[in-house]
């Protein structure tokens, strides 16, 4: 056994200087006579620990840490999807996340859903707190540590940036973190740490890089520990169709090493597929595999941790965030069992009833589960792929019973051309708080649509005044002017005198001479009232109230928040007076 590099990620949202920091940090580190030149996979950097020491060998030297490990493995993520692929059984495969957020941003919308996917992976992070040269009146010193650097600013330059920090260190409290500037942090397995830095001029990388490195040796050691001569375990991050290549796959691999002409096992669709190695490829030193313009060179062997792209026959097949394991021929269809469990975990029909969510790649999917199954909510299907016909077909089979769970989410995912949604809600987005969000505004507009269809035929409660002066005609039927004291007069309600006697009910309203169906508070209109003769049974400046069923009176209890305070309070004094006959009346 022996110890891997750190795997870590550069995450945040976009223009925060993740890319920038990784050119800097390559920049940075190359030394042409070194043996152990930085090289670079899948928009992913290795620096030996002989360049790390290079930079920060003399803050190192402060923290008396024996440094036994061999680099750090960078991986640029241009959004959610590096990241959530980077995955293995049980988690995610990054040891530890640098966040980055631009000092002059702070922390948006964006930022916020990078902590949530890291905070649902359990993965710990730092806080690389980028652009502290476009501080005004900042002044750039490289040649000197960043503490003394910030000790040699004007007061004001210091002043903002402490502003700026602790603006930050406020907002984290609030999602739950406890953070501080990295010389003040007092525990670091409590305590995020927050490291000023500029991309751009360097300032700050040296204590970055003593950072992760100190942080990793403290506290990460044992899970570092891989066996390079056993067989290759890693992680699909990308698919990609290549010119002269046909399909081939960018893959982290954690452990083992991987050879040309090994027998692999590839997670896909429906089943994991074996396939052989026909080429191993890892770009030229400080090309980015992402720029078309990279050149490659051709390996006979990889170990961990690695990045590595694959050719091999049949990787159309193969899913972005699958696992790859490399195996002997005759292991094969165990290493496919081992794969369809893993997967199977992920690609789910577990709870009865639910939503159905779609994404897709692997990583994507587990992402949106982990999230989904924090706030609760129930998932009947979860699978990879574009929104098909199915998929709204076993969405709305929960239409007549639940109709809230009659919804399809797409991570990533569209609407096939030419089906139908019908009666099912489908939300798609490629930013998952954005998807979350969504659907959360979508579940609580449907939830207050049929709550108020739930109370839409109930007789609501209403109080009115029978006008002095105002008797147009006393009987068959009476016809009287009326003040709406509070809530709503319906025609046809039922109403009844403040002894709970049920009288008579609005048989019709007319306002200025034309017939309406209701009428508010505050407005005074003629009713006609059948049955009652006025100076018998009601009188001017009678107090009228509408007549309320007393399981209508449960159900508005139930919806009350569709009531206004007004209503409530007439509800209240309704039954106050029903409750003189039966102390149990809607109870």
């Amino acid at each position: 056994m022996q110890l891997r590099q750190i795997i870590v990620v550069l995450f945040g949202n976009v223009d925060s200087g993740k890319t920038q920091l990784l050119d800097t940090i390559r920049n940075t580190s190359v030394v042409e006579s070194e043996p152990g030149r930085i090289t670079q996979s899948i928009g992913c950097t290795l620096v030996p620990i002989g360049t790390i020491k290079k930079i920060s060998g003399h803050l190192l030297k402060a923290l008396k840490l024996d440094i036994r490990l061999p680099g750090i493995l960078f991986i640029d993520s241009p959004g959610h999807s590096a990241f959530t692929n980077l995955r293995k059984r049980g988690g995610n495969l990054a040891d530890i996340a640098i966040l980055v957020i631009d000092i002059n941003d702070g922390i948006k919308a964006q930022t916020e859903e990078c902590i949530d996917i890291l905070k649902q992976y359990k993965t710990p992070f730092v806080i690389a707190l980028n652009k502290i040269d476009m501080l005004a009146g900042w002044a750039s010193t490289q040649k000197i540590n960043l503490l003394e650097s910030i000790k040699m600013q004007k007061e004001s330059a210091m002043l903002l940036l402490e502003k700026r920090l602790y603006e930050i260190v406020g907002r984290l409290s609030e999602l739950g973190f406890n953070a501080e500037r990295f010389d003040r942090v007092e525990d670091y397995a409590k305590q995020l740490s927050i490291i000023p830095i500029s991309a751009k001029t360097g300032e700050g990388l040296p204590e970055l890089l003593m950072v992760m490195t100190g942080l990793s040796q403290k506290f990460l050691e044992e899970s570092l520990k891989v066996d390079v001569k056993g067989n290759a375990k890693g992680t699909i991050l990308e698919v990609k169709e290549e010119k002269g290549l046909g399909t081939t796959v960018d893959v982290i691999i954690y452990d083992g090493s991987l050879k040309q002409n090994d027998t692999i096992v590839v997670g896909s669709l429906p089943a994991p597929i074996a396939t052989r190695v026909k080429a191993l490829f890892e770009p030229a030193p400080l090309a980015e595999m992402r720029d078309k313009k990279a050149k490659f060179m051709q390996v006979k062997q990889v170990s961990a941790a690695a990045g590595v792209k694959i050719s091999a026959p049949e990787l159309d097949k193969a899913v972005a965030g699958m696992p790859l394991r490399s195996c002997e021929p005759d292991e094969v269809e165990k290493t496919k069992q081992e794969i369809r469990i893993e997967f199977e975990e992920v690609v789910m029909e577990t709870d009865k009833q639910g939503i159905v969510i779609k994404a897709d790649s692997l990583g994507s999917l587990e992402a949106l589960v982990k999230i989904l199954k924090e706030k609760s909510v129930e998932i009947k299907k979860a699978s990879i792929g574009s929104i098909s016909k199915k998929d709204i077909s076993d969405a709305e089979t929960s239409y007549e019973k639940e109709p809230l769970q009659s919804v399809v989410l797409g991570f990533n995912a569209e609407l096939m051309p030419d089906v139908n949604a019908g009666n099912v809600k489908v939300f798609s987005n490629n930013v998952i708080y954005k998807l979350i969000e969504d659907f959360e505004k979508g579940q609580q507009d449907e939830r207050k649509r049929l709550e108020g269809k739930e109370i839409e035929h109930l007789h609501r409660p209403c109080k009115i005044r029978i006008m002095k002066g105002y008797v147009f005609r006393q009987n068959n039927p009476a016809v009287v002017g009326v003040e709406i004291l509070a809530g709503t007069l319906k025609t046809g309600v039922p109403l009844m005198k403040s002894d709970g006697a049920a009288i008579t009910e609005a048989k019709s309203i007319q306002h200025e001479q034309e017939n309406i169906e209701k009428v508010e508070k505050g407005k005074q209109v003629a009713v006609s009232l059948p049955s009652v003769t006025v100076g018998r049974q009601i009188r001017e400046e009678d107090i009228l109230y509408s007549v309320i069923p007393e399981e209508h009176f449960r159900k508005m209890k139930e919806f009350k928040k569709y009531l206004s305070q007004e209503e409530i309070a007439i509800l209240k004094e309704i039954a106050e007076i029903m409750r003189k006959h039966n102390p149990m009346w809607g109870v």
